[in-house]
């Protein structure tokens, strides 16, 4: 058998080799689902998809350091592998296809399947699609690979407002139609929806994050589902432009059939753009979020949060280096900032506070368009509720991601 199987494996990655080798000498530098496919292709636009056969893997790893200070005091210098990620695709027919990640965070702390979806193509303006799938709330949650992007940490809006990842289990439909230059897309959903963690959790605050749970993937809490969607326009040459919903009722109002509390709802919406101009990079979202507290929680939970981001990506230099033809060095800016409660104290008039400030700057190198090597320095400025003195967060962090 073996003078079978190991000249068919020699072949194997003979050509494996050779695509790779094909795709770093044409590949720009900057990721193709920033700069030329839609947002909702992003979960197909990844460098492990090719006709080799019917079923592939890849996936995607990140690791990196950190340096942190806050109000002059350190812990120190810390490394941390963040992500391994491993992607299935598999073209089940001409129009079934099947597409599943599963993430190991900070080593192997926490495990979980990120998306496993199965989509039905009848036309490319209507696919059904069921399974766990990326709600489409802003862009970054659809898109939101490591190596894609400049800097170590997700921003801020995309993780503390919007919960990023957000995988729910769902069905519902996509498509998209062409004009010329243009691409129109949609999505719609309906999904379990997020949970009573969203008050009344460890932060202290109204956390969107704090609404997941592990039971989102088997059943909803209380029989009534969220919906999500969302509508993108994008210009082939310059960029897209897309905006978005994800909303429901997230409490449990009933207990055995017995009604417990009224139903308490929550929406996101949610702006993302992304355009390139003379080789500069802009890209960014903004979110709003609306949530119905309780009134016996008083103002310490907030009833409206926001936030935002806006990344410009410069290509300093490209060059040969070793056998890279187009490396590229980027010099890189994020500007965000968060509110956890917008709004005034009724009893004084005065500012809800409690949000945060935050700059990040730093140079990227590219070898090929599926790795980087990143280095960032990042300041937040942070308040709290009652806007006591600013916490003054700052550090250094360099880190490498890349497609395998």
């Amino acid at each position: 058998m073996k003078h079978v199987i190991l000249p068919m494996l020699f072949v194997v990655f003979t050509h494996l080799s050779f695509a790779q080798e094909k795709k770093d000498s044409t590949q720009q530098q900057i990721p193709k689902q920033s700069s030329n496919g839609t947002a909702q292709e992003a979960v197909y636009r990844r460098p492990f998809i090719t006709s080799f056969a019917n079923t592939s893997i890849g996936g995607y790893a990140e690791a990196n350091t950190n340096y942190f200070s806050e109000n002059g005091i350190s812990e120190g210098f810390s490394m941390e592998m963040r992500r391994f990620n491993i992607f299935l695709y598999s073209s089940i027919s001409s129009r079934v296809k099947l597409l599943a990640e599963l993430e190991f965070e900070h080593g192997a702390e926490e495990i979980s399947l990120e998306t496993a979806q199965i989509d039905f193509e009848i036309d490319p303006a209507l696919t059904l699609r069921g399974g766990i799938l990326l709600a489409p709330i802003g862009g970054y949650n659809q898109r939101h690979d490591s190596p894609l992007y400049e800097f170590v940490e997700r921003p801020l809006v995309t993780t503390q407002i919007i919960p990023t990842t957000l995988s729910e289990i769902g069905f519902g439909a996509f498509g998209r139609f062409f004009f010329g230059d243009f691409i129109a897309t949609y999505d719609a959903y309906i999904v379990n929806g997020l949970r009573d963690g969203v008050i009344l959790n460890g932060e202290g605050r109204t956390f969107l994050q704090a609404g997941k749970s592990k039971e989102m993937f088997g059943e909803s809490h209380n029989g009534v589902p969220f919906l999500t969607g969302k509508v993108a326009l994008r210009h082939r040459k310059i960029g897209e432009i897309g905006v978005s919903y994800y909303g429901g009722v997230y409490n449990s109002f009933r207990k055995d059939g017995i009604v417990v509390d009224k139903k308490r709802s929550l929406q996101i919406a949610a702006v993302d753009f992304n355009a390139t101009l003379a080789g500069v990079l802009i890209q960014g979202e903004v979110a709003m979020n609306s949530i119905d507290v309780p009134e016996s929680l008083g103002e310490l939970y907030g009833r409206k949060q926001w936030g935002g981001y806006v990344d410009i990506i410069v290509p300093v230099l490209r060059f040969a280096v070793l056998e890279y033809e187009n490396a590229v060095l980027n010099a890189n800016i994020r500007l965000e900032r968060i509110d956890y409660n917008v709004g005034t104290f009724s009893s004084t008039g005065d500012n809800v506070f409690d949000d945060v400030t935050a700059i990040a700057a730093g140079v990227s190198f590219r070898p090929t368009a599926q790795t980087v090597v990143r280095a960032n320095y990042r300041y937040h400025w942070i308040n709290d509720l009652l806007g006591n003195a600013t916490v003054r967060r700052a550090g250094f962090q360099v880190g490498i991601a890349t497609y395998f």
